[in-house]
């Protein structure tokens, strides 16, 4: 399974006993209310897997990692596009406004932060001025101009939007791309670096 796991991914089946010893009181309660993690993008030992534990304040984020032997459950951001609520907050009115349309853009796309932690686990993770947080799975090069237009799109929401695209390279915000810089800023396990090109990052620069 852990050539699959993707950053953003959502796990379920740790328990407070994986935690190391230090973990804030915070976090494991988290664990213990049974909340998932998400993966991240750092190096672990070859049986690890790099998560995030989210408390229920905003600042309240711990890195740590899992067994891939302890993973009981896994969410995609791509399988949280659909999921249904009765919560009423900007990013989930903002979801349903733009999900026809980036349905209809036919690119696979997903729901990550605090949006898609609150679809996928049912705990509260969503404010009135919460972003929403998605990701687009590029592994094919997207242009510059695509990437406005879709800036655009994500523009007539009621909420910010932030998107990340998810390169075979690692992840590049949405925002940086459609923008004028030449350089932009690609982030994997390894390394952040600056590369004018995410799927050809081998020209890249400090």
């Amino acid at each position: 399974m852990v050539s699959t796991l993707l950053a953003h991914d959502l796990l379920w089946g740790m328990t407070p006993a994986q935690l190391p010893a230090d973990a804030p009181a915070w976090v494991i309660e988290s664990i213990s209310a049974g909340q998932p993690v998400v993966v991240r993008r750092a190096m672990t030992a070859p049986d690890q897997i790099a998560v995030g534990v989210r408390g229920r304040l905003r600042e309240q984020r711990y890195a740590t990692s899992m067994a891939i032997t302890a993973i009981s459950r896994r969410l995609r951001p791509e399988e949280l596009c659909h999921v249904e609520t009765a919560q009423e907050l900007p990013a989930l009115r903002a979801l349903a406004q733009l999900r026809p349309m980036l349905d209809a853009c036919g690119w696979v796309w997903g729901v990550s932060g605090s949006a898609g932690f609150e679809l996928a686990s049912g705990f509260a993770a969503l404010h009135e001025r919460s972003d929403l947080d998605l990701i687009l799975r590029t592994p094919q090069p997207l242009s510059r101009l695509q990437a406005q237009e879709l800036l655009t799109l994500l523009g007539t929401a009621e909420c910010l939007v932030d998107m990340q695209l998810q390169t075979p390279n690692g992840a590049v915000a949405l925002r940086e791309w459609a923008g004028p810089s030449h350089r932009v800023l690609l982030k994997n396990a390894q390394v952040a670096c600056l590369v004018t090109d995410p799927w050809n990052p081998q020209e890249q620069a400090a």
